[in-house]
């Protein structure tokens, strides 16, 4: 997935409501940009760090700026945009990419299932079960080489694998995906500590037949595209 619009680079002054980011470009100017995040974003949000913004003419948009990335100073980035990792996600699966998903020639995003939820992505194909996808952003980092999920506590996130588990029960396919949008990290696991909730709602999916598939991703300021999987601990 490739930026629409080029990125510019600019300096974090502070991140304020969630959704919004006053910034520094470096002409000197100072701008709002719209943060695409609800989560805690720990350790990426500390004033000073070097970030990567995209403007829009938009006339219906009232920011000209969105904040996509972080730079980090060893040259690694992480995605910050938690609507990315769909639009990543969605090329790689409709061209074959991701090998264990590759056997469905058919791919239809925000699909209604269960109670007022929207699966991420359905997966068909003749001959096969359907395959429920959902996919959570990871960009919590607190451990060098160490991505962790959740940055927060989610209740919906805990609601999802509900959900999940529903559909293995009645024969389905159902996978969680975990994007982790760092090019620093190469283990996972869940933040059991921040959101014990959600790790036990995990354990409960995955004893009733959820798989946990997790993929690195390849950032820079020109596109995000899904990667390797990355080991998972237990």
């Amino acid at each position: 997935m490739r930026f629409e619009t080029p990125l510019i680079p600019a300096v974090l002054i502070r991140r304020y409501k969630r959704f919004l980011a006053d910034c520094r470009l470096e002409d000197g100017r100072e701008v709002t940009a719209h943060c695409a995040n609800p989560g805690s974003m720990m350790g990426l949000a500390e004033p000073g760090m070097k970030i990567w913004l995209e403007p829009n003419d938009d006339p219906k948009k009232k920011l000209k700026y969105g904040w996509r990335l972080v730079e980090h100073a060893d040259g690694h980035f992480t995605g910050v945009d938690t609507s990315v990792p769909n639009r990543a996600l969605r090329a790689a699966l409709e061209a074959g990419e991701i090998a264990e998903l590759s056997a469905y020639n058919t791919v239809r995003p925000e699909v209604k299932y269960g109670e007022n939820s929207r699966v991420d992505f359905l997966l068909q194909q003749d001959g096969l079960p359907d395959c429920y996808v959902e996919v959570k952003s990871v960009t919590l980092s607190r451990e060098p080489g160490l991505a962790e999920f959740p940055d927060s506590v989610t209740a919906r996130g805990t609601k999802h694998l509900g959900e999940l588990a529903n559909m293995a029960a009645r024969g389905h396919r159902a996978v969680m995906l975990y994007l982790v949008q760092r090019t620093d990290c190469d283990r996972f696991q869940l933040a059991a500590d921040i959101d014990p909730a959600y790790a036990a709602a995990f354990a409960s999916a995955y004893s009733a037949g959820v798989e946990r598939l997790v993929l690195g991703t390849r950032i820079s300021p020109q596109g995000v595209e899904a990667g390797a999987p990355i080991a998972a601990a237990p």
